[in-house]
């Protein structure tokens, strides 16, 4: 655990070894370096996330992100070239997720997941709803309840503390870390994070709990835009029945793909190029 500002002052220059870790060398060609989208499908492997009557959030996170692939594949073709973090069910370390996407020279990162709420917390079964997360300050305490449990993860991984730098994901103390560093990229991720809520509403049909910012550490490692998917709550019933069902999962997919779509379009990188079309 961090005892102190003045200790996690001292420990921010090995912590920004995360932010700056290499990327792989890319050979000059002629030909136009693709837009690199990298999907994160949270959990996986012995990490099961939040727990339903009837799911998992392994299991749908997972699911939506294959799914997300497979639109941006049939409507973009080779222009967007797509990363799984992971895609079967294997545990991933938080770190190497955000690895992956530097290594990749990623355009965007888009990290899926499910929420929920403590089982003691009261009204828990009538909560829904659909939020993004970018990294930043915790502007409240549901806020930085998300993210330690997100980043709580790290305690399933084999010498995280060493991994982490003593990072302690259920201690608030930690988090000044988020107050001492800037994402450059924040401007842009936040702009991504409206794409997807906007699609997530409309598309999905899901309730809108907004866009927020929280000290993910999957997201403050990465060296590009990025957002944390929250797609809706699990505790509820109706909206588990909806994230376990075919067709909820593919309205979640359609919603980020089409999100993806528009931002590429703004910022494309490359020369856009297809738009995604409004069917199932």
């Amino acid at each position: 655990m961090f005892k102190g500002i003045k200790h996690i002052i001292s420990t921010l220059p090995v912590a920004a070894l995360l932010l700056a870790s290499p990327c792989a060398a890319s050979k000059q060609n002629d030909s136009p370096k693709p837009f690199t989208l990298v999907l994160d499908a949270g959990h996986g492997g012995h990490d099961h996330g939040c727990r339903g009557r009837i799911s998992r959030e392994k299991d749908i996170t997972l699911d939506v992100v294959k799914r997300t692939r497979d639109l941006i594949a049939d409507q973009f073709g080779d222009s967007i070239s797509v990363v799984l973090t992971r895609d079967d069910d294997t545990f991933v370390a938080l770190d190497r997720r955000a690895g992956i996407a530097n290594e990749a020279g990623a355009n965007l990162f888009v990290s899926v997941h499910v929420n929920s709420l403590d089982k003691r917390t009261k009204g828990r079964e009538l909560v829904h709803g659909a939020s993004v997360y970018t990294v930043g300050l915790h502007k409240n305490d549901a806020n930085l309840a998300v993210a330690m449990r997100e980043n709580a993860v790290i305690e399933l991984e084999e010498d995280f503390t060493e991994s982490y730098q003593g990072f302690d994901p259920a201690s608030s103390e930690s988090y000044i870390i988020f107050e001492l560093t800037q994402n450059s990229h924040v401007a842009r991720s936040i702009e991504m994070a409206q794409l997807v809520q906007e699609e997530l509403t409309g598309q999905a049909g899901r309730a809108d709990k907004g866009v927020r910012q929280a000290g993910f550490l999957v997201l403050w490692a990465t060296k590009m835009p990025a957002v944390l998917v929250e797609l809706d709550f699990i505790c509820n019933r109706k909206a588990e029945n909806f994230l376990a069902s075919d067709e909820g999962r593919q309205k979640c997919a359609r919603a980020i793909a089409t999100a993806v779509g528009e931002y590429r379009r703004k910022h494309p990188g490359t020369p856009a190029g297809a738009t995604l079309n409004n069917v199932n």
